[in-house]
């Protein structure tokens, strides 16, 4: 296995892309965005390795998002290669117009529901990718449980929803030990965002919190994450970001418990002040994400388009003094 580094200008972080070429199969397992830059990185990349994009045979993509599939519909143009993808997220790679249709009304209603200002709206819209100017690959879903035998070694797909509806990791063995490829399920330096990333899941930040313990049960030796460098404890660094989201979780609820009712904007605001470009999205949609989750295990209350914390919460809340909130899954 080959780890490649591709340059990312539209996302935070630089992307990795894994290459299998140690047999008679050359596989990829995501492209990086479809910018020159990272085409350019890739196809350099794949020539020092002795093979080209026509040589591809199969892709894997962790999830949807395009600076994980912006060459696939590209590479398999001109090689042929097998493209395959949770099947939750199959329309979305493929480029099915009801599927972003939809997805696209589910984010305007969000926005409005979220309370983020128009001018903030229109800020994020011209920030944000139109799928129409990519080229979409013809996909195969794949599902949880699936194994792909690769060059004699099998890689389990684990879905691992959350950060994106469909989003897997790819589980296996290198040089005796069990690693896994996470995709954006697990990253060494940022915390994948949830509620802002994917707005058809269902239950973000539980369905995230439950993924981050699949991990950290699993006891894997080393995670190769989708943007920056290898996780060499991934159990501790998945523990890590779940105290993370109980610390976010305090102060969630703290802004409310200080300032009364807000909506999920003006609590973004609280947790990560001025935002701009894609964090606009983000930003409250990580909050609701917090809130959604809190009022559903009775800490906050939904009034419309606020939430209020509750009274047995904000008696709670005096008497803790670690400044993180449990989150029950």
């Amino acid at each position: 296995m080959e780890r490649i580094m591709l340059s990312n200008s539209a996302f935070e972080g630089n992307n990795n892309a894994y290459l299998f070429d140690d047999g008679p199969e050359t596989v990829l397992l995501d492209t990086g965005d479809w910018m020159e830059a990272t085409r350019t990185q890739l196809t350099d990349a794949l020539d020092s390795h002795g093979v080209s994009v026509a040589d591809i045979d199969r892709i894997l993509l962790t999830h949807w998002h395009h600076d994980h599939t912006g060459l696939a519909g590209e590479i398999q143009a001109a090689s042929g290669a097998d493209v395959f993808v949770h099947a939750e997220d199959a329309p979305l790679v493929g480029g099915d117009d009801d599927a972003w249709a939809a997805f696209h009304d589910a984010q305007e209603r969000y926005f409005e529901e979220w309370g983020i200002p128009e001018p903030k709206r229109a800020e994020l819209r011209d920030r944000m990718v139109d799928p129409t100017t990519l080229d979409a690959p013809e996909v195969t879903p794949m599902s949880d449980g699936d194994t792909f035998t690769v060059n004699g070694r099998d890689l389990r797909v684990v879905h691992t929803s959350g950060h994106a509806a469909g989003l897997c990791m790819f589980e296996t063995t290198l040089d005796g030990s069990d690693v896994v490829f996470t995709g954006d399920a697990l990253l060494p330096e940022y915390t994948p965002n949830v509620g802002g990333a994917d707005v058809r899941v269902r239950k973000p930040l539980e369905k995230y919190l439950r993924a981050l313990r699949r991990i950290a049960d699993a006891g894997y030796s080393r995670a190769w994450p989708g943007h920056r460098d290898p996780i060499d404890d991934p159990t501790a660094r998945a523990e890590h970001i779940a105290r993370h989201h109980e610390e976010r979780a305090w102060r969630v609820l703290t802004a409310l418990d200080e300032s009364g009712p807000l909506d999920p904007w003006a609590v973004s605001a609280e947790l990560f002040g001025e935002l701009s470009g894609i964090h606009i999205l983000h930003g409250p949609g990580e909050a609701y994400a917090h809130l959604e989750h809190l009022a559903r295990t009775g800490a906050v209350v939904a009034e419309r388009r606020t939430y209020r914390i509750a009274e047995r919460a904000s008696d709670a809340l005096d008497r803790r003094t670690d400044q993180r909130w449990e989150l029950d899954v």
